[in-house]
């Protein structure tokens, strides 16, 4: 009894001490694959002799970077913008529609189809008509980016809602639970693993879609955002400017992965088994 006690702290000991060991190799090992891939990048650059226009280095993507951030950083501001905006709506109409179809099979029948065919029908043949009607271009952005992340929300809830255990579902009717009861109390806890795997998945494509419109749109002038950046120094031939957007672009999408992953893990590290740590 008395070496179980001696040892036991020795075991928690060294099981924080892997767990800090793991984690510091999840940090370190992506940081070390894009620092060997700048480095390839760099040497090709300079071994090949590639004009800058063609393929500029790290160095002056950087200098760019640095340099037309006056200019890029309000127009990253816009995308983000637009971004959280459309995602917040997706997230309360996806939520919303998908208790509204839940409750009648009727209900489904007649209104899932439409938003099949929002989904299916792709944003660029759709967004001539929405910049028409549209206010202004700035909603009509966002509403090409509610579009496109309203589906996957809308998806992943419709079948958290209806994979809810029946014999629970039969135990709330047994105890006299109202269909609202249900709803908040059994239903919508149930369905949090999917509703999280649908805002992982709307995240990014409200993104894809908010520079997509732009593209779309054709959007210029001060309230632009980092899509029109993109093109404007393509056709300035401006190679180091349109790496630069590109990688604020990039970092934007890893912010809103990783703050929608922080979210999840937050949401279901205590209780659901695609969170929870095992030994084994």
């Amino acid at each position: 009894m008395s070496d179980e006690t001696d040892t036991s702290p020795l075991l928690v000991k060294g099981t924080a001490s892997a767990r800090r060991r793991d984690l510091a190799l999840r940090i370190a090992i992506p940081f070390l694959v894009i620092a060997l891939m700048m480095l390839v990048w760099y040497a090709y650059v300079k071994l090949s002799g590639v004009p800058p226009y063609i393929l500029p280095g790290p160095a002056a993507v950087a200098n760019a970077f640095v340099t037309d951030w006056g200019t890029l950083a309000p127009a990253l501001w816009v995308t983000t913008k637009i971004t959280f905006m459309s995602l917040m709506l997706a997230l309360v109409g996806g939520v919303g529609f998908a208790i509204f179809l839940v409750q009648s099979r009727w209900v489904e029948l007649a209104f899932y189809p439409l938003a099949v065919i929002l989904q299916v029908t792709p944003i660029v043949a759709i967004s001539p008509l929405i910049l028409i009607y549209a206010p202004s271009t700035q909603v009509a952005l966002l509403i090409c980016a509610f579009l496109v992340a309203f589906f996957p929300i809308l998806s992943n809830m419709v079948q958290g809602l209806k994979s809810v255990d029946h014999n629970l579902i039969n135990l709330f009717e047994l105890y006299g639970a109202s269909r609202w009861q249900t709803l908040l109390f059994l239903k919508l806890p149930a369905a949090q693993p999917y509703f999280m795997t649908g805002l992982r998945i709307g995240g990014g494509l409200a993104l894809i879609a908010a520079v997509v419109a732009e593209f779309a749109a054709g959007s210029a002038g001060a309230g632009s955002g980092l899509a029109f950046r993109l093109l404007e120094a393509q056709y300035r031939m401006n190679i180091p400017r349109l790496f630069a957007a590109l990688l604020m672009l990039s970092m934007l999408g890893v912010a809103i992965f990783g703050l929608t992953t922080l979210i999840a893990w937050l949401s279901l590290h205590r209780w659901h088994e695609s969170s929870i740590k095992r030994e084994n």
